[in-house]
């Protein structure tokens, strides 16, 4: 394929999926910006405590999505037909099963798992709720991220960001009926959220009803391999998701003991801003791993090259740009979820801003290095820099930084731990491109299923 045209399919899959991945996040921003108007900073605090959970069910969709997709993408583009549909029929069994186990812990530890999470009193009351809400619709999430990534995989991904696109709409116009006019507080903007997914499905069985889909479901024997195949290769999903789940958790119980419930608070709006910005990058990755996994699978090695040329530059372009806007419009960002006006929440959210985003200028390497290397079936390299910048580098950081620097430690605790993981990338990109020896050797060493 000519330069020209790598670049073409380049912007045209990671121009939609960025655009779809915004939309996704807005989910839970949109979820951020009623509470805050709607029930103010207790609000915000449950919010912010919960979230954690939704950063689970996110991370076990994308990996089971994102592994399934990506080698789904590989067989199919060796002809290998019968396979790639075998590993779809597995992913769409892994994915219902995993959704029935989280919607059964909503059900049932919902409340031990909020006060595990460091919530009390009226709040823990508003975290258990919300958290409960957001568990038992976890087999619609789960599905809903399988099946953008199948159909983006079979050459779909307009209709991938027309789904995405739908369900974060449906989620804003929800959020404030739910909210507002019939006031149903918290568990609105949990029920708002819980069905944004069931609508993004409806918009992708499009893409069956039209006939348009390559992938079926095929009568199967569970296949151990298969399923430890395409979740190893969707674990660096998984992991950042988690990490990002894990991360709130542990800055949430650390700053409780800093700066009580206002804290939480101002952390709730820096993260949620955050999630929009890691969206873009996530955006960028996705939409790079159809055509790297389809670029690997016919062992054009160029190809693969100029791929990651592209996204690696568009992801630090993309990052000081972010930068400069959170530098700028710190105040009127923090202002947008700050209802009450209070002066302690603004100042420890604007500090947040222009210090943890700081870190988006590694971290947007990270998420396309270890993207990159999930598509080209090497999950171990991309396992290591999603551990390391998601629980080895940050965690003893946040409670060292915290110990020495406090909230300012805190919040400097995310670009350290980027910086870190992004030295160990570099090294993991330089030893992914084949020698002259791999270069002749089989693409694939998985067997087909």
């Amino acid at each position: 394929m000519k330069p020209n045209a790598i670049l073409k399919d380049f912007t045209h899959f990671v121009s939609l999926n960025v655009l779809g991945m915004i939309g996704l996040s807005c989910y839970i921003l949109a979820d951020t910006f009623f509470v805050a108007k709607g029930l103010g900073t207790n609000g915000l605090t449950a919010l912010g405590l919960a979230i954690s959970g939704y950063s689970f069910i996110q991370g076990t969709g994308l990996m089971i999505g994102v592994g399934g997709a990506t080698r789904y993408a590989i067989w199919k583009s060796q002809g290998k037909h019968d396979a790639a549909n075998r590993v779809f029929t597995h992913s769409v069994v892994l994915a219902i099963a995993a959704g029935f186990l989280f919607a059964a812990a909503g059900l049932f530890l919902s409340t031990p798992i909020s006060r595990l999470l460091g919530a009390d009193g009226l709040i823990l009351d508003m975290t258990a709720l919300y958290l409960k809400t957001v568990l038992c619709f976890s087999p619609f999430f789960i599905l809903n991220n399988l099946m953008l990534a199948f159909v983006r995989n079979d050459g779909n991904p307009h209709l991938a960001m027309a789904a995405m696109l739908a369900g974060s709409l449906s989620n804003v116009l929800l959020d404030y009926i739910l909210i507002f006019p019939l006031d149903m507080g918290i568990f609105g903007a949990a029920l708002a959220t819980g069905l944004a997914p069931i609508l993004g499905m409806a918009v992708l069985s499009i893409h069956i009803v039209k006939r348009r889909n390559g992938f079926h479901l095929r009568r199967i024997r569970p296949d151990p391999a298969c399923a430890l195949d395409l979740c190893s290769l969707g674990l660096s999903s998984l992991i950042t998701e988690l990490a990002s789940g894990l991360v709130l958790i542990v800055f949430n119980l650390v700053i409780l003991r800093l700066s009580g419930n206002i804290g939480v608070a101002a952390y709730s709006v820096v993260a949620n801003l955050s999630l929009v910005v890691i969206s873009i990058f996530t955006g960028i990755a996705q939409g790079l791993q159809p055509l790297v996994s389809s670029s690997y699978g016919r062992a054009q090695y160029v190809e693969l090259s100029q791929l990651l040329r592209y996204a690696v530059l568009l992801s630090v372009v993309l990052a000081v740009l972010l930068y400069l806007v959170a530098c700028l419009f710190s105040d009127g960002l923090v202002a947008i979820f700050n209802r009450e006006a209070d002066p302690q929440l603004a100042a420890l959210a604007k500090d947040g801003l222009l210090l943890y985003f700081a870190g988006f200028l590694f971290a947007g390497f990270n998420i396309v290095t270890s993207a990159y290397l999930s598509a080209v079936a090497q999950p171990r390299p991309a396992f290591a820099v999603c551990i390391l910048r998601g629980c080895v580098a940050i965690l003893p950081a946040v409670f060292a930084l915290a110990a020495l620097w406090g909230m300012n430690g805190v919040w400097l605790s995310f670009p350290c731990a980027e910086a870190i993981a992004s030295v160990a990338g570099i090294f993991a990109l330089r030893r992914s491109f084949p020698g002259e020896k791999q270069k002749n050797s089989p693409v694939s060493p998985i067997r087909p299923v």
